[in-house]
């Protein structure tokens, strides 16, 4: 079966957005780290602009297409919306970007810093992105989907190529899920080179619903990181390439999240956010349980979080 997106399209998206993103560092840790008799690899993503991952995508879908005199829009629970912000400001365009309710003070704060107006467009996610559709359709802005779209996903996918040009491929990659974007592209790019597994709180499945239920089914969504993995329902696209080429999902706990949020602070220095930190949680949780000498990538994918969460 054809995946949604090709690896060729990632490179391509990666040419496309280099110019105006950071390469982010891998980071090694030592020998035994946490314990393990396994060599362990931070992707230290975190770093990009915007705080997140999300800039990849961000700049992929604004460079992919003609922007209009009404500006671009977007609906986020946070990481997406900053994204797309700080592109739109460093392409001279504006951006309107509807947030839910329980979307954290400071990732709102970072939306209103690079310019854009924002907007409350609901209760939760899904009530932004209602209210996102409705005004793009009426404004002729363009709107930047945060995960099911092709610009999105290859975007996202850049990840994995920029990570193989630094470095030999991991045996096994562990990667957060909100709506399916991130796991999406890296997927695709290292279908039946890498194995994939993907990271989900307890509180917010959308991903390892779906592959039980052989569909996109929503989901109830209620974990401290919802509201950067607090979708309802996993992406089609997201779905198709996960289908095919994600091992499997793990689930992790809110205390687990919490504790590799407080670890990655105290052995590291790395403020993370609580989706940031989900894909650790699964490795020092025991969730995933590495074999004797496998060589584990962990994805850190977001830093937008009050510091007093953690400290």
């Amino acid at each position: 079966m054809a995946l949604p997106i090709t690896r060729d399209a990632i490179t391509e998206a990666y040419h496309r957005i280099a110019p105006h993103i950071r390469h982010t560092p891998l980071l090694p840790l030592n020998a035994n780290a946490f314990g393990l008799d396994a060599t362990i690899l931070f992707k230290l993503e975190f770093l990009q602009h915007a705080g997140s991952f999300k800039s990849r995508g961000a700049f992929n879908g604004l460079l992919s297409s003609p922007l209009p005199k009404a500006g671009v829009t977007a609906a986020s629970g946070g990481n997406h919306g900053a994204a797309v912000a700080f592109a739109a400001r460093q392409l001279g365009i504006t951006a309107k970007i509807f947030v839910p309710e329980i979307s954290s003070p400071i990732k709102i704060e970072a939306i209103r810093s690079f310019g854009a107006e924002v907007v409350i467009g609901g209760a939760r996610y899904d009530d932004a992105q209602a209210a996102c559709n409705a005004y793009a359709e009426k404004s002729g802005s363009l709107l930047i989907h945060p995960f099911d779209a092709i610009t999105t996903l290859t975007g996202q996918g850049t990840i994995a190529l920029e990570w193989e040009a630094d470095d030999a491929l991991p045996d096994t990659v562990l990667v957060a899920c909100g709506g399916g974007g991130l796991i999406g592209g890296i997927a695709a790019y290292w279908h039946n080179r890498v194995k994939v597994v993907g990271v989900e709180p307890e509180g917010s499945r959308c991903l390892h619903a779906a592959l039980e239920a052989g569909a996109p089914v929503p989901v109830e969504v209620n974990s401290i990181a919802g509201d950067s993995l607090g979708a309802k329902r996993v992406g089609q696209m997201a779905f198709d390439i996960a289908k095919a080429a994600v091992d499997h999902v793990a689930l992790v706990s809110d205390d687990a999240i919490r504790n590799a949020q407080k670890i990655l602070w105290r052995d590291f220095r790395i403020m993370s956010e609580p989706g940031g930190a989900a894909a650790l949680a699964a490795l020092l949780s025991g969730v995933y349980k590495p074999a004797k000498g496998e060589r584990v990538g962990i994805l850190l994918c977001g830093a937008n979080v009050d510091p007093t969460t953690i400290l």
